[in-house]
């Protein structure tokens, strides 16, 4: 079993960044590593690229649901994937002495008991706070934010979501927690790619480049002087077509198999710890 961060050690000492990439599918994911078309997140990726995971939802909001209450993607060949944090739940198999337990029903609303910061950058539909169901996720949050410019129609989302985190950052009173839902990777994407308005493959991993071009604008706003760990993965996948099944919201491989990576920014450097 790999070793996991000890949670109880970083809650209340270091900020914290979740950062999820709506709808992006590992396979995409870990070719482009392995082409050198990431640079930027190279830098935080292990030599061997992404880990592959397992959601435990086949699209955004159940998936959401369970990440906020400790339920993170899951390892592959290992029968139980240590939780970094997790509400207190009887018979728990998954809780560790690294895991980080609370007695609130979701981690946002943990960290907003213990002097956190705590701030939503919202991207898809599920995050646009016009109806109830899209102001679950953003509610949990002392501050969030939506616009159409972070949108999923929006071209430019993730340049204008890490300038609104930047300028966040730029103001908030330490210790934090920064949740960021990137929608450039969901449909529609066809626009990184082409104009036909047809969006595919090659259309998704246009988007996930486009992504990793505005990387440095969140992680050089990021406070030097203060250790931040990091969590950085998918949601869900997208099929185009592959046995038959199309979009998300289904079981397929393409689905359900997302990439991870966790890591500790400390000044200009980096940790990690027993990738597989």
């Amino acid at each position: 079993m790999n070793r996991q961060f000890n949670m109880n050690e970083i809650v209340g000492t270091a900020n914290i960044l979740f950062m999820v990439l709506d709808a992006l599918r590992y396979d995409v994911a870990q070719e482009q590593f392995l082409q050198g078309n990431l640079p930027n997140f190279a830098k935080h990726l292990p030599p061997t690229g992404w880990e592959k995971r397992y959601t435990p939802g086949s699209f955004t909001f159940p998936a959401h649901q369970a990440f906020f209450a400790g339920f993170l993607p899951t390892k592959i060949n290992e029968r139980i994937t240590p939780r970094l944090f997790a509400a207190e739940f009887q018979g728990s198999e998954s809780t560790t002495e690294h895991t980080f337990i609370y007695q609130e029903a979701d981690f946002i609303t943990a960290l907003n008991n213990r002097g956190y910061s705590t701030a939503c950058i919202g991207g898809v539909g599920f995050f646009n706070k016009k109806t109830s169901i899209s102001n679950v996720f953003p509610s949990l949050f002392q501050e969030s934010f939506w616009s159409p410019q972070l949108g999923v129609t929006e071209k430019n989302s993730t340049e204008h979501q890490f300038k609104l985190a930047q300028n966040w950052l730029s103001r908030v009173t330490p210790p934090y927690c920064l949740f960021i839902n990137i929608s450039a990777i969901h449909q529609p994407n066809y626009f990184y790619l082409n104009d036909d308005k047809t969006d595919n493959l090659e259309s998704h991993a246009a988007a996930l480049r486009y992504v990793d071009s505005q990387l440095p604008i969140l992680m050089n706003a990021m406070p030097k002087d203060q250790p931040c760990y990091c969590i950085i993965c998918s949601d869900h996948g997208t099929a185009y077509g592959e046995d038959g099944h199309w979009g998300h919201r289904n079981g397929h491989a393409t689905v359900m198999e997302v990439p991870y990576v966790d890591f500790m920014l400390e000044g200009e450097k980096r940790s990690m710890v027993d990738y597989p």
